[in-house]
């Protein structure tokens, strides 16, 4: 999810028309709507000083706007809570372990649990044969696969 989506989304959550958001932002009443949809839209992005503007209007950390930074563990936190918003993958326990779980119901679950199986074989097997050092690496890198018709 980028940027622009996440201010429409947080926005729309919040209640708030463009206007009244490019508003309270201290934009011009006559070009409020119009600077906001141009964030909305990825035609303009926001700087850091707007987007700690725009987390102070809307109530949120600047972390639910800015781009996800995955290399540090808020920015993974994030990651997760878009994975959760965009394909309902959401965190469980199961025998005391935490886990990431899939929402059946979800429309793309079907094709994202087939590729997540996929996943999940290609690095059991990875586990299970350490002859093949590089296999798993390769795997990932040219991933996705043809697939393999019979």
């Amino acid at each position: 999810m980028n940027t622009g989506e996440r201010i429409k989304r947080i926005r729309i959550k919040r209640g708030m028309t463009q206007k009244e958001l490019g508003i309270a932002l201290g934009f011009p009443e006559r070009s409020a709507d119009v600077r906001i949809a141009q964030y909305e839209s990825g035609t303009r992005k926001p700087k850091e000083d707007l987007v700690n503007a725009l987390a102070k209007v809307l109530k949120v950390s600047p972390h639910a706007i800015a781009d996800t930074d995955y290399d540090t563990p808020i920015g993974l936190m994030y990651t997760l809570f878009d994975l959760e918003d965009t394909y309902g993958i959401h965190i469980d326990q199961i025998d005391g372990e935490l886990c990431l779980r899939m929402d059946r119901s979800h429309k793309e679950y079907v094709s994202v649990f087939g590729m997540m199986l996929e996943w999940y074989e290609a690095w059991k097997k990875d586990q299970e044969d350490e002859s093949d050092l590089d296999g798993y690496l390769e795997w990932k890198l040219g991933y996705p696969h043809p697939i393999n018709r019979k």
